[in-house]
């Protein structure tokens, strides 16, 4: 939940309780709707996996995905919720959320010490998925997922891709993709927004400044708020005062998690 310290100021314990059930309430039945298995809670984020033998292997990155665009769903009518949960009218807190995807090997089993222990899954891949949940920040998106992600579930989803990025704490770059909405749903103004945004990101990487440039204005044309152009256009204003190398390959790396 993007938001949550600035809704738990001035609330009381009982209070902030009562919001937060209700938000992961909500966000944990769009989970087990697709099938998912809800892992852990940590504070307000909610951590789920998809996989066998819960799924077959080539249905959990598009479970994953209508789940992840079921909260987003379900987003709007929490908010509407919240003067009534909080019993006040005004001076309401922005809530939103982040969520990040990613597919690939992970370790699941019970995991902890002789005392303890809890079923959960651990790796490379979990890892990745954080930090696509905390690049959302710096895009301005709500869903980001991974390019194996995007991949499997390209039947199901509409999505555009966003960046190639080395995350805080890896060395390899990533194609980053932000998940739209359900495949055949896109609405034609997100529709153009997403291939004037592709047309944009290949002049980027191609270091045809202006180009880029005007199909990121572009894109602000058709969709005023849209954090992913606003993040490419001040990338292209840096690159044109600072240059990149030759062997620069469009690669960003992002220095907080």
């Amino acid at each position: 939940m993007k938001g949550f310290t600035s809704l738990s100021e001035g609330m009381t314990p009982s209070g902030m309780l009562t919001v937060l059930n209700e938000y992961l309430t909500i966000m944990s039945t769009a989970i087990r709707e697709h099938n998912g298995i809800i892992d852990k809670y940590i504070g307000d984020a909610i951590m789920a996996f998809w996989g066998p033998p819960f799924n077959e292997a080539e249905e959990q990155a598009r479970l994953a995905c209508l789940a992840a665009l079921t909260q987003l769903d379900r987003l709007t009518p929490f908010r509407q919720a919240l003067p009534e949960l909080m019993g006040i009218r005004r001076g309401l807190p922005d809530i939103d959320m982040r969520i990040g995807i990613a597919t690939g090997d992970v370790v699941v089993g019970n995991i902890g010490s002789d005392v303890t222990k809890s079923y959960t899954v651990m790796g490379d891949t979990v890892n990745l998925a954080s930090r696509l949940e905390g690049a959302n920040k710096s895009y301005g998106t709500r869903i980001l997922i991974s390019e194996t992600t995007a991949l499997m579930a390209e039947g199901a989803i509409e999505a555009r891709e966003i960046d190639s990025i080395v995350v805080v704490g890896k060395s390899e770059p990533q194609r980053v993709f932000e998940a739209l909405g359900r495949r055949g749903e896109l609405d034609p103004a997100t529709a153009q927004l997403r291939d004037r945004f592709a047309a944009g990101l290949s002049a980027y990487r191609g270091q045809a400044w202006a180009e880029a440039r005007a199909e990121f204005e572009g894109c602000l044309g058709v969709a005023p708020g849209d954090g992913p152009s606003r993040a490419l256009l001040a990338r292209v204003a840096h690159l044109v005062e600072h240059p990149p190398g030759p062997d620069w390959n469009g690669v960003w790396t992002l220095t907080e998690k």
